[in-house]
């Protein structure tokens, strides 16, 4: 009874530290998401071509982002590490050889997007989308290295502990981003009106100057002064490839796997226009409830990295357990909300009776893989602090584009099993493999968890031993 008592309060001590860390990451979250939002609905009001320039833009943008974003997220375990074990030379080494490891990465990304019209050539899209489609991604080209030191900035910061700091300058950007997309899509002041295109320059222009902002807070901050200095900037690439090594697999992780809903999109838009938009709305919904495990995720990266460098490892594995815990309790909620509501919240984006019941249906459907995804993606997060990323990245690419998306395939297309299911069958397929997913990062944490602990036991007994 005495045990049990413990850990309840051992468990809300830790989810508290964990909630606390990892509020302002959604947050930040909910404010970057917030102005590809504001980009689709502002340029919607010029045209037809401009909303559809939007969509194949960001089709093109996406998985590049997604795997810029992965690999710089590297740094956060590692500086959440050196702090733990106080090594803060080691801190700034990171720090600045991150920068040249992003500097490299955002370079091939930016030389990607600047082939955008040959690329959309490619795919036979619609002639008279390509030339404002090309020149949106050319303008996110401009911004790229921007995107690139914010990230780096605030994997910096998150490491640290300090995840308030990037939340308020995210939120700076998005309302600086509405007046300047306001200015540059319509044209104003002066300026010509740029329609889509105006959407890339104002999203360049808000990273650099969230990039900037951070950076000066930094730069003020009394303690990071004695941590970044900015000297001895030539780069070590031992310690680059280190890191890419480490961040390459998260990268490849989160692009992969966050492509496939847009593959599932356009495998359901061989059924019909009307289930086309229902599993759209379904998508959403689901992209923006995942937000709070994937900022979850993030929390216990740090905290399971941090207890890692003091070389706490029961700490490291209580971390663990409390956050995998945390994000399945949370994630009732989004099951709850899904369950009792489909059709108030189907109601926010349509009136349309068919797409609104097609769409009530699937969010039925959608509440069921809530859990497990929610399992998955915090397991995932105290293997990164592990910093263990490239068995989770073979495993997650299997379970979603070696099951999930076949299974949805067979299901929602085909009479191999059952009569075709359309988009239902893509649901069921989503909901197998992510959990498959969870058992399997599950699995995973246990076996790295124990590996870890022996290893240190070993460790500290010929430690003991040369003593």
């Amino acid at each position: 009874m005495q045990n049990t008592s413990s850990f309840i309060s051992r468990f809300f001590k830790e989810s508290g530290a964990l909630l606390r860390l990892s509020i302002p990451i959604i947050m930040m979250q909910l404010a970057t998401q917030s102005m590809s939002f504001v980009d689709t609905t502002m340029a919607g009001r010029v045209s037809a071509e401009d909303l559809a320039a939007i969509a194949l833009g960001t089709s093109l943008w996406v998985p590049a982002s997604l795997l810029l974003r992965g690999i710089i997220m590297a740094l956060t375990p590692v500086v959440a590490f050196h702090r733990g074990a106080q090594a803060l030379d080691k801190i700034r080494i990171a720090f600045i050889q991150m920068l040249w490891l992003s500097v490299l990465v955002s370079a091939l990304i930016s030389g990607y997007l600047l082939q955008g019209e040959a690329i959309l050539l490619g795919l036979g899209v619609a002639p008279e989308i390509i030339p404002i489609a090309s020149d949106y991604v050319t303008a996110l080209a401009v911004g790229v290295p921007g995107i690139a030191f914010f990230y780096t900035l605030n994997g910096f910061c998150e490491g640290m502990n300090n995840t308030r700091a990037p939340m308020l300058i995210s939120v700076i950007g998005l309302l600086v981003n509405i007046p300047v997309n306001y200015i540059l899509i319509y044209g104003k002041f002066g300026m010509p009106a740029l329609g889509a295109v105006g959407c890339g320059w104002a999203t360049s222009f808000v990273y650099w100057l969230m990039s900037a902002l951070l950076l000066s807070y930094i730069k003020s901050h009394h303690h990071y002064k004695t941590i970044l200095h900015f000297k001895a900037l030539k780069p070590i690439w031992q310690e680059v490839k280190q890191l890419l090594k480490l961040g390459l697999p998260i990268g490849l992780n989160i692009a992969v796997c966050g492509s496939i809903f847009a593959v599932i999109a356009l495998l359901i838009g061989r059924i019909g226009a009307e289930n086309v938009a229902a599993a759209q709305i379904a998508l959403n919904i689901s992209s923006m409830t995942y937000m709070i495990p994937m900022s979850l995720s993030f929390g216990i990266t740090i905290r399971v990295g941090y207890a890692l460098g003091e070389q706490k490892k029961d700490i490291a594995s209580h971390c663990s357990l409390v956050g995998v815990i945390t994000a399945g309790l949370l994630s009732l909620i989004s099951v709850g909300f899904f369950l009792l509501f489909p059709e108030l919240i189907v109601r926010m984006y349509t009136s349309d009776p068919v797409v609104s019941t097609t769409a009530a249906s699937l969010l039925v459907l959608t509440a069921i893989y809530q859990f497990s995804d929610a399992l998955q993606t915090s397991a995932n997060g105290a293997l990164r602090g592990y910093k263990d990323t490239k068995t989770p990245m073979i495993l997650a690419v299997l379970a979603y584009w070696g099951l999930a998306l076949p299974l949805g395939m067979v299901l929602g297309l085909s009479d191999e099993i059952v009569p075709a299911m359309g988009e239902k069958g893509f649901w069921f397929g989503i909901i197998t493999g992510l959990t498959v997913a969870a058992i399997a990062m599950l699995i995973r944490l246990v076996v790295v968890i124990r590996r870890y602990n022996q290893s240190a036991q070993i460790t500290n007994s010929m430690t003991l031993a040369a003593g």
